[in-house]
C-alpha cells in the first residue's frame, strides 16, 4: 500500500487552498498548483490569512502555524508534482477541463501516483477514462469549508484498485477527515439528497405554499438545523445549487431544477431573506412544509439505500458531519417509523409521478461497531465519529456482539479495539442519563450500567490478548473501556480523563477499580477527583497507558505490518510520586481544607489541586473516594448509582455540560 507523505493539490481557489491548508496542518508536505503563479500566490496568501486568524483566536499555536506554512510550496508547472504520492484535483466543475488535466498529469507523474478528483457532480469512472493506469484513480469529494469540515466521500471508479482505496482511506484519517464510502453515482451520497432538498424549497416558494422565511423556519425545526435551505444557498452560493441540481435531473421528474432557482441565478442575486425573528408560522402551514421537505429527503434516501449507493450509517454520517444536521436522515426515519416514512414518500412521489422506492426499516440498521478479521487478528472499530463514538444502549450491544464473535472464533488470537474520528470513545451518551432522570426511571440507568459492566468484564477477562489502540480522546466510559485491555497503546495527540465528578456523578463502568492496578490508589483518586485531563505522554509516564505510538505505527500494527511493542516496566517518580503520596495519605476534604500531611509536594501546588476539586460535586467525590479505598471490584460501583443519579448535583451537572456550575452537595 502506498505510504502518502507528499500531497499535490491542483487548483488554488477556495476549495483547493482549503485542502492544501488542512493537509499542511496535519503534517503533510503540500504543493499547491495552478495554471499561473498569480493564482497560486493568491491561494497561499489566503492560507496565511486563515492561519493567522486562527492564531489570533487561539485555535492554533505559533508553532503550529509556522510548521503548516513550512509544509507549503506552490508551482505553476505540473511536472513539479512528480514527487507527490497523491494529487487531488480541485479545479472548476468542467468535465472536459478535468479530463484534460488528468491526461496531462498521467504523462508527467509516476504511474503509481494516486490521482483523485474532488468533483461534486461528475462520474468518477467517466473522468478516469483520461487517466493512464486508472486503477490508481478515485474520487475524494470534500465539503465546504474543507479546512474545517471533516467529511470526505471516497468514491471508487469501476477500475479503482483495493490498494488505492485502502491508501486513500488511511490518508483521509491521517489528514483529519472522517471518510464515508459511496458508489460512483451522480451526486454520490450527500449531495444526492441535500441538493434536491434545497431545490424543493424553491418549488414550495414558487407554489406560494410559504414565504422564504416560513420555509426556512419550518425546515430548521423539522430537521433540527441552524440554517434553512435559502440561508444555506446564500452562504454557499446560489449558482452552486443550480449546477449541482442540473447533474441530478437524470434521476427523474422530482429532480428537475426549480424555475425560481434558474431565475435567481440569472439575476446574480442572493435570496432576499427578511427578519427571521419576526416570522410567525401557524401549525398547519409548518406541518405542510415539513412533510413535503421530509418526504423529499426520505424519498431520495430510500432510493440511495435501494440502489446500494452507500450504507445507512454512511448516509447518516454524511448529514451529521458534512452538513452539521443534528439528526441524520436515518435518525429521522427511525424517529418517524416505517409506516409514516412510507406515507410521506408516497405523498411526495404522487406530486411528481415518481416510482415509489422500497421503504424497509431493516435497511436502516447502522453498524456503529465494526468487526474485521484477518488471519489470527480481529479489529473492532468504534464507528460513530459524528457523536465521538459515545456509548449508548445500541452501541454497547453492538460492542458486545462484535467482541463475542471475535472471542468465540478459535482462529483469533489477538483482538484490537480502536475508534474512528477524533475520539476513541468520549464516554457515555449524556442524553440517555438526563432522559431517565427526568422521567424518574433510574432503573434504566442501573440496567444499562450493569449490562455495560458485563460487557467490559467480558473484555477484561477474555482469554484472547486484547490490545486497545486509542486513536484520540478517551473520556469516562471510553477510558474505562480502554482499561480492560491487556495492552493500551495511544497516539500522541490523544487525551484522556475521568470527567464524571465535574458533572455530578462518578465512574460507573469500572473506572474507580481498574485504574488502581495500573497507577495505584493515590493516583486513581487524583485522576477521578480532579478530572485531570492527561496528555498521552503523561498517561504513559504514570502507567495508565503502556506506550505512546505514532499514527503511522497505529496503522502498521492494525494492518499486521508491525507487532505490538514490548512494554517495559515503569517506575513512578517526580511529581507523580508526590501526588500519589498526597492522595494516599489524605482524603479529599483534608487536601481542600489545607489540613493535610505531606512533605513531598509544594504547598502552592496542593492549593491548586484543592481549588480544582472545589468545582467538583461533593457527593460524587465522596462516593468515588470510598469506592477506591474499599477496592471491591467494578460491581461495587452499582450500589450507589440510584443515590447519585437522584441528586440535584447530578441533574445540574449533566444538563450543564461545558458550563461552570456551583454544586451544592445535595
Amino acid at each position: 500500500m502506498k505510504n502518502i507523505k507528499t500531497v499535490g493539490v491542483v487548483g488554488a481557489g477556495t476549495m483547493g487552498s482549503a485542502l492544501a491548508q488542512k493537509f499542511a496542518q496535519e503534517g503533510f508536505k503540500v504543493i499547491l498548483a495552478d495554471r499561473e503563479m498569480k493564482f497560486v500566490e493568491k491561494g497561499l496568501n489566503g492560507i496565511k490569512v486563515m492561519l493567522n486568524e486562527g492564531l489570533e483566536k487561539k485555535v492554533f499555536t505559533q508553532e503550529q502555524v509556522t510548521i503548516a506554512l513550512s509544509n507549503l510550496t506552490g508551482t505553476e508547472n505540473l511536472a513539479n508534482l512528480k514527487v507527490c504520492d497523491i494529487i487531488i484535483e480541485a479545479i472548476f466543475e468542467d468535465i472536459n477541463a478535468k479530463r484534460e488535466l488528468f491526461k496531462t498529469l498521467s504523462e508527467v507523474v509516476p504511474t503509481d501516483t494516486i490521482l483523485a478528483t474532488n468533483t461534486s457532480s461528475f462520474s468518477v469512472t467517466e473522468i478516469a477514462a483520461s487517466v493512464k493506469n486508472p486503477e490508481r484513480f478515485l474520487g475524494l469529494h470534500y465539503f465546504y469549508h474543507a479546512a474545517k469540515n471533516r467529511l470526505v466521500e471516497i468514491i471508487p471508479g469501476t477500475k479503482t484498485s483495493n490498494e488505492t482505496l485502502k491508501a486513500a482511506h488511511q490518508f483521509a484519517i491521517l489528514s483529519g477527515k472522517d471518510p464515508i464510502y459511496t458508489k460512483d453515482a451522480y451526486g454520490f451520497a450527500v449531495n444526492r439528497f441535500f441538493v434536491p432538498w434545497l431545490n424543493e424549497s424553491v418549488k414550495l416558494l414558487k407554489e406560494n405554499i410559504g414565504s422564504i422565511e416560513a420555509i426556512d423556519t419550518a425546515c430548521m425545526k423539522a430537521f433540527g438545523i441552524g440554517m434553512g435551505p435559502f440561508a444555506l444557498m446564500n452562504a454557499t452560493g446560489v449558482p452552486i445549487a443550480l449546477h449541482a441540481e442540473r447533474t441530478l435531473e437524470f434521476f427523474g421528474p422530482s429532480y428537475k431544477v426549480g424555475v425560481l432557482l434558474e431565475e435567481q441565478v440569472a439575476k446574480k442575486e442572493n435570496w432576499n431573506i427578511g427578519d427571521m425573528a419576526a416570522i410567525s408560522i401557524d401549525a398547519d402551514l409548518e406541518k405542510k412544509i415539513a412533510e413535503r421537505m421530509l418526504g423529499c429527503v426520505f424519498f431520495v434516501c430510500s432510493q440511495l439505500l435501494e440502489e446500494k449507493v452507500c450504507s445507512a450509517i454512511d448516509l447518516n454520517k454524511g448529514a451529521k458531519i458534512g452538513l452539521k444536521w443534528r439528526k441524520g436522515p436515518i435518525d429521522l426515519m427511525k424517529q418517524f417509523g416505517e409506516a409514516e416514512v412510507l406515507r410521506l414518500v408516497q405523498n411526495y412521489c404522487a406530486i411528481y409521478n415518481e416510482k415509489i422506492p422500497k421503504v424497509n426499516s431493516a435497511d436502516w440498521k447502522m453498524e456503529y461497531v465494526l468487526l474485521e478479521k484477518e488471519g489470527d487478528r480481529a479489529i473492532i472499530t468504534m464507528n460513530r465519529p459524528e457523536d465521538l463514538n459515545s456509548l449508548n444502549e445500541e452501541v454497547m450491544a453492538l460492542l458486545d456482539e462484535k467482541f463475542t464473535d471475535a472471542s468465540n472464533d478459535a482462529a483469533i488470537k489477538t483482538i484490537f479495539i480502536t475508534g474512528t474520528g477524533k475520539a476513541f470513545v468520549a464516554g457515555a451518551d449524556i442524553k440517555f442519563f438526563v432522559k431517565h432522570m427526568k422521567n424518574k426511571t433510574l432503573d434504566k440507568i442501573v440496567d444499562f450500567t450493569k449490562y455495560g459492566q458485563g460487557v467490559l468484564e467480558k473484555i477484561d477477562k477474555s482469554s484472547k490478548k486484547v490490545v486497545m489502540i486509542m486513536n484520540g480522546m478517551a473520556l469516562g466510559g471510553g477510558l474505562e473501556l480502554a482499561l480492560c485491555g491487556d495492552v493500551i497503546l495511544s497516539v500522541g495527540k490523544a487525551t484522556m480523563a475521568f470527567p464524571e465528578t465535574g458533572i455530578g456523578i462518578y465512574p460507573g463502568l469500572g473506572g474507580t477499580q481498574r485504574t488502581i492496578p495500573r497507577v495505584g490508589k493515590g493516583l486513581a483518586k487524583y485522576l477521578i477527583l480532579t478530572g485531570k485531563m492527561l496528555a498521552a505522554k503523561e498517561a504513559e509516564e504514570i502507567g495508565l497507558i503502556d506506550k505512546v505510538i505514532s499514527i503511522d505505527d497505529l496503522f502498521a500494527i492494525l494492518n499486521g505490518d508491525k507487532v505490538v511493542p514490548t512494554i517495559p516496566k515503569k517506575e513512578l517518580g517526580g511529581k507523580w510520586k508526590a501526588i500519589s503520596e498526597l492522595y494516599s495519605n489524605n482524603n479529599f476534604k483534608q487536601i481542600m481544607s489545607g489540613d493535610y500531611s505531606n512533605g513531598h509536594i509544594e504547598q502552592e501546588e496542593v492549593a491548586k489541586i484543592g481549588k480544582t476539586m472545589s468545582f467538583k460535586a461533593p457527593i460524587a467525590m465522596k462516593i468515588a473516594e470510598d469506592l477506591i479505598n474499599e477496592n471491591k471490584g467494578p460491581q461495587s460501583e452499582l450500589d450507589k448509582l440510584t443515590t447519585i443519579f437522584s441528586t440535584n448535583d447530578a441533574m445540574l451537572g449533566l444538563t450543564s455540560i461545558g458550563k461552570r456550575v456551583e454544586f451544592k452537595g445535595e
